[in-house]
């Protein structure tokens, strides 16, 4: 099947390409790397807010209300599109290598994998462009012209090639960590701080005057002119102290978990010991990308299919929706539910789906990213080293007891927290709280691993 890969060849002279630190032989020091992750982050934030030129309106449902912080995306700017073209085309050919339904043998093959998956990004962010402007998210196509129109799927698809080129740059050896990682911790952060010091004002019907929209904020106006402090911590039209203590309380458990761990001993042929650590979250934040990933999709052609054939069993039977909330249907049960106890059926239903499909994507993952027991033990042959006490040959063995184990048991632990987060109203979606505290986490390691090397 290397015909497949072949046929990327006549595409790579148009493809942007970041050169790897390791090819240039440079050693990028601590500080650089630093100015480069910060750089990015720069660009994207600026991007984050420029408006698509030509839109007429982008008032109306939100298809993609409920992934937003998830997929690093703001509705109406250049950032429409997020990481959901990266993603989507990561998932694709993580599927295609790990099935072997294309065939990686060298690093000829690797580099055509790397930019066919570049390439898919690019068809990926074109059709959900174009889809954009024909189902009407920025104006009737009558009302914006074919100028404007084609101008519109330009900014996007341009804006998703600077995004596949700023997460290129920090992972071939320039920043730190991933770029995709950083604007998703990004976007919820942000929207964490807002929620808290945000100093807009609304007017709360049935309450005499004005309510600041920061939850922070609210509480300090309530102590300063002696109104209820309940209303700051419990109030429901606007966000409250509650909701931010559950995302604190949802950072330390995580922050917790990360320290859960087995150290196998190895050895190598010199006979010098060392350890090989096994993490409880095994795949870190990988399976609720991936559950976030098919959700969103879903989600957007729910309300795609509702909005035009609303009388229709199968669509109604795959979401009803009410401007952009899931009010029936397949898409509302894998919503997270407002109240533990309004609708027990419908909690129940979303319980199982988090931990079933975080556990079953956490299994699948190891085996198509190449950290599955069998990948790790050939790994650690090439290195010349064995799991102290056994046999080489038991090597899989060992490592099949605890990798499977812990992806699987890992998955659940990741969607029991995303559960937990929803249902105490933690800010930002328990996804969005679980990606940013694991890259937040991530980032930290890295950069003490990188000072300790630099020292």
């Amino acid at each position: 099947m290397s015909r497949v890969l072949d046929m990327v060849k006549p595409f790579l002279p148009y493809l942007p390409e970041v050169q790897s630190a390791s090819e240039k032989k440079k050693k990028v020091p601590l500080r650089e790397k630093v100015i480069y992750t910060l750089t990015s982050l720069f660009v994207f934030l600026v991007c984050s807010q420029l408006p698509l030129y030509g839109i007429h309106s982008t008032t109306g449902a939100d298809p993609f209300y409920w992934t937003r912080a998830i997929l690093a995306s703001s509705r109406g700017t250049l950032m429409e599109l997020g990481i959901g073209p990266i993603i989507t085309s990561g998932l694709v050919m993580q599927f295609l290598t790990g099935s072997k339904i294309i065939q990686v043998n060298d690093e000829e093959d690797h580099a055509l994998l790397n930019a066919a998956q570049k390439l898919l990004g690019v068809l990926i962010a074109l059709g959900q462009a174009v889809t954009y402007v024909l189902s009407g998210m920025y104006g009737p196509v009558a009302v914006l012209g074919v100028g404007n129109a084609l101008l519109i799927v330009l900014q996007l698809v341009f804006a998703g090639i600077i995004l596949q080129c700023l997460d290129e740059l920090l992972q071939k050896g320039y920043g730190l960590g991933s770029a995709i990682s950083l604007f998703i911790a990004t976007s919820l952060c942000e929207s964490v701080i807002w929620t808290a010091f945000s100093p807009v004002t609304f007017n709360n019907i049935g309450r005499s005057g004005q309510e600041f929209e920061g939850a922070l904020i609210s509480l300090f106006h309530n102590l300063i002119t002696k109104s209820s402090i309940r209303q700051a911590f419990f109030r429901q039209s606007l966000p409250n102290v509650t909701n931010l203590l559950a995302t604190v309380l949802v950072f330390l458990i995580v922050v917790y978990f990360q320290g859960f761990r087995v150290v196998l001993p190895v050895r190598s042929k010199n006979s010098r010991q060392g350890g090989y650590p096994i993490k409880l979250l095994y795949t870190s934040n990988m399976p609720i990308i991936l559950q976030s990933a098919i959700v969103s999709h879903l989600y957007f052609f729910s309300q795609l299919l509702y909005n035009n054939f609303s009388g229709n069993f199968l669509v109604n039977l795959l979401g009803q929706w009410r401007g952009s909330t899931p009010v029936a249907g397949l898409a509302y049960l894998i919503t997270a539910p407002s109240s533990l106890t309004a609708h027990p059926c419908h909690t129940l239903f979303y319980i199982i789906f988090m931990l079933s499909t975080c556990a079953y994507l956490s299994k699948t993952w190891i085996e198509v990213s190449g950290s599955s027991a069998r990948d790790v033990a050939k790994q650690l042959k090439k290195q010349g080293m064995g799991i102290a006490g056994h046999r080489d040959s038991n090597l899989y063995k060992e490592l099949n007891r605890y990798i499977p184990t812990a992806a699987a048991f890992g998955g659940v632990c990741i969607g029991a927290l995303t559960i937990l987060a929803d249902l105490t109203g933690a800010i930002g979606s328990g996804t969005g709280i679980l990606l940013a505290v694991t890259t937040i986490y991530q980032f930290l390691d890295t950069f003490d691993n990188e000072l300790a090397t630099e020292s």
